[in-house]
């Protein structure tokens, strides 16, 4: 049988090569199976009208209204100078607006003839605004008839399915394709086992598909979402769920520490007790670590939580059990950072091999890609021998010529940064799979957690330690209240005046040119703050140190600074020689500055909520309480000023990250935490689905322990090569 499957046929064969060409460019679909998985947004109701009020500005829209009136004007122009130019212009409306229609020149005989009064169509073109009023300029349009036999039988029911489309493809004819290929949905091959399915009450999922794109009634939508989240959701986690398992079978060196060896030594010097959430977490990671298998586990701690201190004890038992331990950090900084401050923590137990240093000591050597040639050859040696313990380093880690004598623990920090191809790259550097902890500030939720990292087991750290300070924040409305600006660096002024240090963080470093083409991108009323770039470190700080900080201490720091220029900065603030450090957001993680109090964000609403939450994280670190001040030009009413009100308004981290979820698009928090995991979620919304995903999670972790292979599932089989296909796909292209 070399016949293609139904639902793999090409569109070229079916629709023909200029529809399939306009659908592979601006849609991504190329197969029949590709456009039935293109569901509706949304559906119309033949006797309903959308609602003309809501329409946004400057989008491609689709909207089903009545003829309310035409009229043809005739105008002189320079084409047409003797009062021969013709518009035509015609009011819909719905009941709960009016909309203006335009055709000009040529264009206008058609819809004169067909656009009269009382008529009903659907309307499709780019709302902009013309003298104060929303208007389309030559949309596309289709006439709803009903009378005519092809008409009803198209427009069967009475919903109609609106699809996302783009300007050279209306939602109809992307409607007419799928009436088309509508009959190959009998031959779909369904990828939940029957008995989950009747478990379930799923329907088949040719039958959904019939109902998604040609339902009845709303009870026929309902049934097939419900039947199409559950199989996004189900053959994710069962991919998900073979990479766990797969993970599990590998073999690992189990690591338990000695009795009173290296651990022991540093826990007794500790001047404080660890919090509960820490033991319980320490607990559940030295657990894993006495296995032998490799740990895989994520974990997530507030800002500030102490996470670092869990994976340093971590580190500690491996270095106990012989092993060697790699911690990889997402900038020089940060790495350059953390080796300071383990050494500070570990004192003589971190000079292994020297003079004084302690008898169960190691060494803690640092390997970043800007050290000079000398230094780097001294510490791969150390690693090589196993001399060092422990390395903190950027990915100059994953290096070829980077050797271990034994790596048994990988701590990853910041997660976001790091796709799944480096851990393994490292994780490759073992002789047996080392044991992964992959530690992230910013807050996931849980369905996030189990989606995108649905290959990990997560520990939470949501106890702030003893002695951390709340930090107040507040929106400072620049452009509506100049004078709340003005008090702003008043207080800024007052924190240094307290004996304290301050932090202004702005977008843009400033020595860049600035990009046309981002310039040239948003032009509605509610931008009118984005018309100026972003404000820049270097500006910033000009200004500051000439203006309302003039006589306080006024350092830069920015990503493209030399890195013994940013360290240099860095130790004199950590010193408090600097009074204000004018930063991008390379201070937002990890940088820790106990005197710092107070943090001025400009132009915060630049930022992600989850980033704002990072930032704020660097003041309040001491025993004085910390001050955030987002500053913004943005309009009140305005989508971003609701934003910047909701991180000022709650510390918890949790919460904020279903705020930005529900901002955001869940396709890009899919989409960049993990490379080559393409948000293939259609249907499926993570925040809203949480039951969902959850159930999957289970059923697949059940069904892959009974048949790892899918040896039973052919059609499962199919519909995970297509998903991971995407993904390679993906993979391969970002390369």
């Amino acid at each position: 049988m070399d016949l293609v499957p139904a639902l793999e046929e090409p569109l070229k064969k079916v629709l023909g090569p200029p529809t399939a060409k306009v659908m592979a460019e601006h849609l991504g679909l190329h197969t029949v199976g590709d456009l039935l998985h293109h569901y509706p947004r949304r559906y119309e109701e033949r006797g309903q009208l959308t609602h003309l009020a809501d329409l946004p500005m400057d989008e491609h829209v689709t909207v089903v209204a009545m003829v309310a009136d035409a009229r043809l004007h005739t105008f002189a122009s320079s084409k047409a100078p003797r009062g021969k130019g013709q518009r035509l212009e015609v009011t819909i409306t719905d009941g709960s607006g009016r909309l203006q229609l335009v055709f000009f020149g040529n264009g206008v005989h058609k819809p004169h003839k067909e656009l009269l009064p009382g008529t009903r169509a659907m309307f499709a073109g780019k709302v902009s605004v013309f003298n104060r009023r929303l208007q389309l300029a030559h949309p596309a349009y289709e006439l709803l008839r009903g009378d005519s036999e092809e008409t009803v039988e198209t427009w069967a029911g009475a919903l109609i399915p609106i699809y996302p489309a783009t300007a050279k493809l209306e939602s109809w004819k992307i409607g007419k394709a799928i009436q088309t290929v509508l009959p190959s949905a009998q031959e779909a091959v369904d990828p939940v086992p029957a008995a989950l399915r009747e478990g379930r009450g799923l329907v088949p999922l040719p039958e959904a598909l019939l109902k998604i794109h040609r339902p009845h009634t709303k009870a026929d939508i309902e049934d097939a979402r419900s039947r199409l989240k559950w199989d996004e959701a189900f053959v994710l986690q069962v991919a998900l769920a073979r990479r766990r398992h797969a993970d599990a079978q590998l073999p690992a060196v189990a690591r338990k520490p000695k009795p009173d060896g290296l651990l022991t030594a540093f826990d007794d010097r500790l001047p404080f007790t660890l919090t509960q959430g820490q033991q319980k977490v320490s607990k559940e990671i030295f657990d894993d670590l006495a296995t032998e298998h490799p740990m895989h586990r994520l974990l997530q701690g507030e800002v500030g939580s102490g996470k670092t201190m869990v994976a340093l004890r971590a580190m500690l038992a491996v270095v106990d059990a012989g092993g060697q331990a790699a911690m990889l950090a997402p900038t020089e900084v940060l790495a350059q950072q953390h080796h300071r401050s383990i050494v500070e923590m570990m004192g003589e137990l971190a000079e292994g091999g020297m003079l004084g240093g302690a008898e169960q000591a190691t060494k803690v050597v640092v390997l970043t890609g800007s050290m000079g040639a000398a230094a780097r050859r001294q510490a791969l040696l150390d690693l090589v021998t196993g001399e060092a313990g422990i390395v903190i380093g950027t990915h100059a880690l994953i290096e070829d010529k980077v050797q271990f004598h034994d790596l048994g623990l990988v701590v990853v920090d910041e997660q976001h940064r790091f796709g799944v191809e480096q851990r393994d790259a490292l994780r490759g550097k073992g002789k047996q799979p080392p044991h992964l902890l992959v530690m992230t500030a910013t807050p996931i939720p849980r369905t996030v957690a189990m989606t995108v990292f649905g290959d990990l087991e997560t520990s939470v750290l949501d106890q702030l330690p003893a002695g951390r300070s709340p930090i107040a924040s507040h929106v400072v409305p620049a452009a509506d209240k100049p004078h709340f600006l003005a008090r702003a660096w008043e207080r800024v002024r007052e924190e240094v005046g307290n004996g304290h240090q301050a932090y202004v963080v702005c977008p843009r470093i400033g020595d860049e040119e600035d990009d046309p083409k981002k310039a040239g991108k948003k032009k509605s009323p509610e931008d009118e703050a984005e018309k100026r770039p972003p404000l820049a470190v270097l500006e910033v700080a000009d200004q500051l140190a000439k203006g309302p900080l003039q006589g306080l201490r006024v350092e830069v720091l920015h990503g493209r600074m030399h890195p013994d220029d940013k360290d240099a900065v860095m130790r004199r603030f950590a010193a408090g020689e600097t009074d204000v450090l004018v930063a991008t957001t390379v201070i937002e993680v990890g940088v820790n500055v106990p005197n710092a109090t107070a943090m001025v964000i400009m132009d915060a609403d630049r930022f992600g909520v989850s980033q704002l939450h990072q930032l704020r994280g660097r003041v309040g670190r001491g025993s004085a309480p910390g001050l955030c001040l987002l500053v913004t030009e943005m309009p009140e009413a305005s989508t971003a000023r609701q934003r910047l009100t909701s991180v000022a308004s709650t510390l918890d981290g949790f919460e904020l990250s279903r705020i930005d979820l529900e901002q955001r698009r869940e396709g890009d928090v899919l989409g960049q935490a993990q490379s080559g995991a393409r948000t293939s979620l259609r249907m499926l919304a993570v925040i809203e689905d949480e039951e969902i995903i959850a159930e999957a999670r289970e059923e697949a972790a059940t069904l892959v322990a009974a048949d790892p292979e899918l040896e039973h599932l052919p059609g499962l089989r199919t519909a995970l090569d297509a998903l991971l296909d995407e993904e390679r796909e993906q993979y391969l292209e970002k390369g």
